[in-house]
This record gives structure tokens, sequence and C-alpha cells, in this order.
């Protein structure tokens, strides 16, 4: 493991401190929590736009092509707001 020496502002300290409490961990793992969750959003950013720079319309196309024309199924629809349909599935 490595040793990292990090300065915080007081304000956020006093604030981390707080929340590690209320979560009963230490703050070494609530900065630990931080930073994996942190970069696991930068890296999936990277990922998904990697995979996008991949994509092209005319494979679009030919993907939604071959669905065919037939309806979805009713469990698979889209229901409108306030619907007593959209609000069951809550």
């Amino acid at each position: 493991m490595t040793v990292l020496s990090l300065r915080l502002p007081e304000s956020l300290h006093r604030k981390v401190s707080e929340l590690a409490e209320r979560e009963g961990i230490s703050i070494n793992q609530l900065i630990n929590s931080a930073v994996a969750e942190k970069m696991a959003a930068l890296l999936t950013e990277e990922y998904l736009k990697e995979r996008a720079s991949q994509g092209s319309r005319r494979k679009f196309v030919a993907a939604v092509a071959k669905a065919g024309d037939t309806e979805p199924r009713e469990t698979d629809q889209i229901q409108p707001r306030g619907t007593r349909a959209a609000r069951k599935r809550r």
C-alpha cells in the first residue's frame, strides 16, 4: 500500500470527518471510496467515448432494420407519465 500526504481545506476536512463518522468508517476508507468512484466514472466515460467512436450511422440503421416493424410487447412499451400503468411500474 502507498502512503499519500493530502492537504485539505479545514472546512472540507471537517465535512469528511463528519461523513466518515456518520457512515461508521475511517476518513481513509471514505477517501478511498470517493477516489474509486470518481475513477470509475471517468474510466466509464472514456470507455463509452471509445465505443461510440467505433459506431456509424450505417451500422445503426442496419441494426434497427433487423428489428422489424412489429409492435413492442405491452411490458416493453413506455407508458406516459401519470397513467395507471406507469404508476404500477414504480
